[in-house]
């Protein structure tokens, strides 16, 4: 199943709400692949945090090279 487009503007005070609903089937199925292969859940969402924060660290230097 695709992720969902965005239904509101960038702004709108929904549209993180509508972000996490449109990723959290995508992310429930990636915690299950990695836990029938044997990883643990916790290591498993621990990563994905530490991915998310790497990613979000990456990206404001990106911005931040900009200025």
């Amino acid at each position: 199943m695709p992720i969902p487009r965005p239904h509101c503007s960038r702004n709108h005070p929904e549209r993180f709400d509508a972000c996490q609903l449109a990723i959290e089937n995508k992310l429930i199925e990636l915690v299950g692949q990695a836990s029938d292969v044997g990883w643990h859940r916790d290591e498993i969402l621990s990563a994905i945090i530490e991915i998310a924060d790497n990613l979000s660290l990456a990206r404001r230097d990106e911005t931040s090279c900009r200025n």
